[in-house]
């Protein structure tokens, strides 16, 4: 159990069966009480609340264990994994990846979270090297600042890339934001 002035952001809070992940905290100081704003995630559900708190409540904190595992295959809505340690296998159901199936290929490393054995969510790098499929073509005198254009890459996503970027080419994109950071190799 913490109180609230212990909190942080990131960290995974039990309030009524449900798991949240703090996002962002605000303390609020009142005549006789000190307050609480939380914005939580439902780690499980995806969707966002804020609840108010008196600063001194007592909050259970959970521990999620992470596991390095690595994207084996898919088959129908199940992706199953490996463990990079045990070499155990698990099937992980579509719903659960979230943003990430968006940039998982086979045999890219992930971070899975799991709490008492359950998948909670995946966790990707920050950026993922991924092969543009199709965009327009390139042209003489495309600059690295003259505009962007979209380009769908290997794992079906459309990312705005600079105009010299062709097909084929391998760029790497940020798995937070789904922007292009830069062209790989030459």
């Amino acid at each position: 159990m913490v109180t609230g002035r212990e909190l942080k952001k990131g960290n995974v809070i039990e309030m009524d069966g449900t798991l949240y992940q703090v996002l962002d905290y605000q303390h609020i100081k009142m005549k006789r009480i000190a307050l609480l704003r939380m914005k939580l995630r439902d780690v499980r559900g995806g969707h966002t609340i804020e609840r108010t708190f008196p600063s001194n409540e007592k909050l259970k904190q959970v521990r999620l264990d992470y596991r390095d595992m690595q994207f084996l295959y898919a088959e129908g809505n199940l992706y199953h994994f490996m463990d990079n340690e045990t070499y155990e296998q698990i099937a992980i159901d579509k719903a659960q990846l979230g943003d990430a199936l968006s940039y998982l290929k086979e045999n890219d490393s992930a971070r899975v979270s799991t709490y008492k054995d359950e998948v909670i969510g995946v966790e990707l790098p920050a950026a993922v090297e991924l092969e543009v499929v199709d965009t327009e073509p390139g042209f003489k005198g495309n600059t690295a600042t003259g505009g962007t254009k979209p380009a769908t890459v290997e794992t079906g996503i459309i990312v705005q890339v600079p105009l010299f970027v062709e097909k084929g080419t391998v760029i790497k994109v940020d798995t937070r934001n789904g922007q292009y950071l830069e062209r790989v190799g030459s």
